[in-house]
């Protein structure tokens, strides 16, 4: 007779056979490495074991997520954190299998590929014979470091150390300041340009506790930092793996690539032809041939149809007599909550393997710009979210996961996507990109480093997991097929399993993660337009604002066929903020400083705080928009992004100090532009969009 204790319980079974097919794999790594280059036969077998064991390993992660605590026959301790960690481990199992099917899959192609290569290539002269050997010499020792590191993963996840590694610099401890801060806020640490600083503990927020030289302690935020040159910490693997990371080829599963006829095609084509420059670039080695000119910025640049400041604004529907989505709820007193098909929150988490550009272009910005796709069509706004890098590691961009305090909402990768497209083949377009300056002519530009399409739905329809998916880059444009980001990285590679391994690695890739949406942020995402993208950093401004809109609109208006100017200087100049973003930031911080004052009755009072942050948005960046003397904001300029930041920072300072922008209006110091009716004005049919068949 079998008593309670003798049974085993669903996920006991579970884990068990997750640590057998980790065994498995550990095996499989090993054999791989010691197949030979001609052993065909051999590979051939280890190939179908590898599609065995993924497919076994895919079954136990569905096996797991059904589990269910009541299934249990007796009690489990930490059975939810058990579950979640398991699953974490054989997530990372399959995308070891992803990365080894693909070595399998490719390695035919790639032998065939080197052999073509040697044959049209021109001889080498003694440099390049030199360089090639030095590059042997280096990968020879990064297969011995690879190996050595393929050894460590085994126990890694077996001791479940893997969360979390998003290739921050753990083990690094002194940095330099790149920039003057001063505090916000009780507990923050001032510190000049120049200056060494302590990290004593690294918060995942992007705040970082620091030490400086005088013994002082304090926050700090992590983006004004810079590895110290000096620094003898281990800098952060590229191999490290994260916790739940799919391997996906964007082409794969995704929408055919169709002729384009849509309007904006003139600026793609544009991209195309304008290689003068890039031509010029390409054949001194200073960027890989799959660099091209970027295309969304040439759509940016075209005019405001993929803006998000066209977006924010209501659209009409086809007869132009009222909101498609703008509606007016009157049992609750403010607009209609409209979920949409599309509803979720992506996060750039880091980009890897980037071509470092040479030294003969100077590079302004390193950026990420983002849109919904559907194949053929840009189905949404440009976002753009800027990337920090560090001179030990330039390979490698990151994103700031949170952006809070002062940090500027550019910087932020928590991006919001809404869209109510029915296409089945709707996904994300990522596009990576430098602002140049080329230094022998001066001229200035913007290239693509690779792009990437994330499919949001499968092929039954169904919205993808929320998970982390590292994404292999493409190079070329959108509407190319085939091209890489670097030719040579896979040039390179050999006829060794394991060492292709260690190229698909060095792959151009870029790392995001779907986030599912908590009550909250789904019940303020519903109420903002039908399609945008934006930053989740300045969310709750975007919601300001679509609530005057719904009450000057459809509240206040005397009938709905009343389509007179609406004198109201916050709907009329709002939208402007979305493309000046230093601006965005001033009014983010002006009101965090406000809200900071409330009461908490007040907080909740709905027509209490739209009229607190109306005031707010007067006295901070209403008469900023105005100002002569404000720099105009042109991207990827240091020096007026600078200046204008100093301008924003002092306007504000003075304002708390008198209370109020009301002085500043009327001193004679300050100048505006002349008057025009349109800073206070709303016409909303001007600016209403119409119906667009592309969304």
């Amino acid at each position: 007779m079998t008593g309670r204790r003798g049974r085993t319980g669903p996920l006991q079974s579970a884990l068990r056979r997750g640590r057998e097919l980790r065994e498995q794999v550990n095996a499989l790594l090993q054999e791989s490495k010691e197949v030979g280059a001609l052993d065909s036969g051999k590979k051939q077998s280890l190939s179908q074991r590898c599609l065995e064991l993924k497919k076994s390993v895919d079954e136990n992660i569905s096996a797991l997520q059904n589990l269910k605590k009541s299934d249990e026959p007796a009690p489990v301790g930490n059975y939810n954190q058990r579950k979640e960690e398991e699953g974490e481990k054989l997530l990372l199992l399959s995308a070891q299998l992803d990365k080894l099917t693909a070595i399998f899959s490719r390695e035919d192609v790639t032998k065939d590929s080197s052999i073509n290569t040697k044959r049209k290539d021109s001889p080498k002269t003694l440099q390049e014979n030199e360089e090639s050997e030095e590059e042997d010499e280096e990968e020879e020792e990064e297969e011995e470091e690879e190996e050595e590191s393929t050894q460590d993963d085994g126990d890694d996840e077996e001791d479940g150390e893997d969360e979390d590694k998003l290739g921050d610099d753990s083990a690094i401890k002194f940095f330099i300041t790149l920039g003057d801060f001063s505090a916000q806020q009780e507990g923050d640490l001032t510190f000049k340009k120049g200056e060494v600083l302590l990290i004593l503990e690294k918060k995942p927020d992007g705040w970082w506790l620091a030490k400086n030289s005088k013994g002082e302690r304090g926050l700090v935020p992590k983006t004004y930092l810079m590895v110290k040159d000096d620094e003898e910490g281990q800098e952060p693997s590229e191999e490290e793996t994260e916790e739940d990371i799919e391997v996906a080829d964007e082409t794969e599963g995704g929408a055919n690539i169709l002729k384009r006829t849509d309007s904006h095609w003139s600026a793609v084509k544009k991209a195309i032809t304008e290689n003068n420059t890039l031509d010029a670039l390409t054949t001194m080695g200073a960027v890989p041939a799959g660099f091209r000119p970027s295309t969304l910025a040439q759509l940016l640049e075209e005019g405001v149809q993929f803006r998000a400041s066209y977006f924010l604004q209501p659209e009409l529907t086809p007869s132009n007599l009222s909101f498609r989505d703008l509606v007016w709820n009157p049992e609750k007193g403010t607009i209609q909550s409209r979920p949409t098909r599309l509803s979720l929150i992506v996060t750039l988490w880091n980009c890897k393997g980037i071509p470092f550009p040479g030294m003969s272009i100077q590079v302004l910005s390193r950026h990420v710009r983002l849109c919904l796709f559907d194949g053929n069509r840009i189905l949404s706004n440009i976002h753009t979210v800027r990337a920090t890098w560090q001179p030990k590691n330039p390979k490698t961009w990151t994103f700031s996961p949170r952006v809070t305090g002062i940090l500027p909402c550019l910087l932020d990768g928590d991006c919001f996507i809404r869209s109510n497209s029915p296409s089945p083949d709707i996904g994300i377009l990522f596009e990576l990109g430098i602002t140049y300056i080329r230094n022998s002519t001066g001229e200035r530009g913007e290239l693509s480093c690779g792009w990437a399409f994330l499919k949001l739905f499968d092929s039954s329809g169904l919205p993808v997991s929320s998970k982390t998916y590292e994404l292999l880059l493409n190079g070329g444009t959108p509407y190319e097929k085939g091209v890489e980001v670097d030719p040579s990285i896979l040039r390179r590679a050999s006829g060794s399993v394991f060492h292709n391994m260690i190229t698909l690695r060095k792959q151009p890739q870029l790392l995001v993660k779907l986030r599912s949406l908590s009550t909250n942020s789904r019940a303020i995402l519903n109420l903002l337009p039908e399609v945008l993208i934006g930053s989740m950093s300045y969310i709750h401004l975007l919601l300001f604002y679509r609530q005057i809109l719904g009450d000057v609109l459809l509240r206040d208006r005397p009938n709905m066929q009343n389509a007179d100017l609406i004198g109201n200087p916050v709907l009329a100049t709002f939208p402007k903020l979305m493309e000046q973003p230093d601006l965005m930031d001033a009014l983010r911080s002006a009101w965090a400083e406000k809200e900071s004052t409330l009461k908490r009755s007040e907080k909740r009072d709905r027509e209490f705080l739209k009229s607190v942050f109306v005031l707010v948005y007067h006295d901070s960046v209403f008469p900023l928009l105005q100002s002569v003397l404000l720099p105009e904001y042109k991207w990827a300029e240091e020096e007026s992004e600078g200046t204008r930041w100093r301008m924003i920072a002092d306007f504000l300072k003075k304002n708390r100090e008198r209370d109020g922008a009301l002085s500043s209006l009327l001193s004679s110091e300050g100048l505006h532009k002349a008057f025009d009716v349109a800073e206070i004005a709303y016409d909303f049919l001007g600016e209403a969009r119409k119906n667009n068949p592309l969304v």
